[in-house]
Formats: structure tokens, C-alpha cells, sequence
């Protein structure tokens, strides 16, 4: 098991403001190879700090419609179904689920009408209220600068340190702290996958 170093961090900044930017650029800003740039972007993926590569759309430069902020306060047994019907909808780009049963997400509505987007999506009688404010701007940049990174046991959710462990289960790759941690996981794992194949 490898913790993040440097190295590692410097490459998710420069992925993060640029994800097609190529490995040997990459590779100069960090004094490695390319191939070495590369094998660790791969062990970045397996660890599921990287989950994917994806663009990020101006919307409104090929979209009709109101651009907005939702914010549902949702019944807390709904939140998951509700966050899932959201998510689906065309006109949603970002979706965040609070820990306070809210489900904040931004689109552009087309003819503004977000009561008729949400009528056919959800069942209203999974949120008590809900807000819309209209966005005059969005800007999303991510980035990791400033922030510290550490891998969180699966088991336990303790820091996974360079003593810890890691299985692969059913083509996913799971970090633990320890191997207390990484057998109880994969023993309940295979109860209850043999409970659900029933």
C-alpha cells in the first residue's frame, strides 16, 4: 500500500485544471518520466482517488433554458431515491446530497418551468419544501491545492497508511488500515453476497 506523496499531488492539480494534458507535460512539472507519470495516474485510478476523466460543458452555450440552483429538503428515507431522480434529469449538471436530507442541484430549465422538471421527476410528497434560486453565473473549478489527502479504510474508515492493506473483491479495489479490518470486510462481503445469490 502507497500513501499520496507529493508527486501524486502535483499530478491530480495539473489533471484536475486540465485532464487532457499530456503525460510529458505532466511528467517535466514533476522531474519524471512519462511512463512513470502514467503508472502512477493508473495506481491514482486503482485507488479510486481518480474516478474518472470527464469535461465540463458550459451549458448555457448549447442549452435553452433558466439556469438555477435547487435546494429540496427532503423526508431523510428519501433522500437516496430523490438524489437518483435528480441526477436523471437532462437539464441537471451538479448534483450534492447534504447531510441535513437536502439535495442541492443546479440546471437549466427549460422555460424556467423547475415545479413542472420536478413534478414529472419526483413524487412531491418526498420533499417538504424546496427553493430556486436563478443563477446568474456558474463557475465550477476543482482543484486540490490546499487540500491534504488520505485514503479511508474501507472497513473502519481510519486513515490507510503505507502499513495497510488492499483486496480486490468482484473486480473493485478496496483499501484497509489493517488486516483486522481488511478480513472482517471480506468475510461480510461473501456473507452477504451468498445471502443475496440466496
Amino acid at each position: 500500500m502507497q500513501t499520496l506523496d507529493e508527486i501524486d499531488m502535483e499530478i491530480l492539480r495539473m489533471l484536475a485544471e486540465d485532464a487532457r494534458r499530456p503525460y510529458r507535460e505532466i511528467a517535466d512539472a514533476v522531474d519524471r518520466s512519462p511512463p512513470t507519470v502514467s503508472d502512477r495516474i493508473d495506481r491514482l485510478q486503482e485507488m479510486g482517488v481518480i474516478e474518472r476523466f470527464t469535461v465540463v460543458i458550459d451549458r448555457s452555450t448549447i442549452d435553452e433554458g433558466v439556469p438555477v440552483l435547487v435546494d429540496l429538503d427532503v423526508h431523510p428515507d428519501h433522500v437516496e431515491a430523490v438524489r437518483s431522480a435528480v441526477s436523471e434529469l437532462r437539464a441537471v449538471e451538479y448534483v450534492f446530497t447534504a447531510a441535513s436530507a437536502h439535495v442541492v442541484f443546479q440546471a437549466s430549465v427549460p422555460d424556467g418551468d423547475v415545479r413542472g422538471m420536478l413534478a414529472d421527476a419526483l413524487d412531491f410528497e418526498t420533499v417538504e419544501t424546496y427553493d430556486v434560486m436563478l443563477l446568474e453565473d456558474v463557475e465550477w473549478t476543482p482543484s486540490v491545492t490546499g487540500t491534504a489527502f488520505a485514503i479511508d479504510c474501507a472497513e473502519c474508515g481510519n486513515t490507510v497508511t503505507d502499513e495497510g492493506e488492499t483486496a480486490r473483491i468482484d473486480g473493485e479495489r478496496y483499501q484497509f488500515c489493517c488486516s483486522s479490518c481488511r478480513e472482517n470486510f471480506v468475510e461480510r462481503y461473501a456473507e452477504l453476497r451468498a445471502a443475496a445469490d440466496g
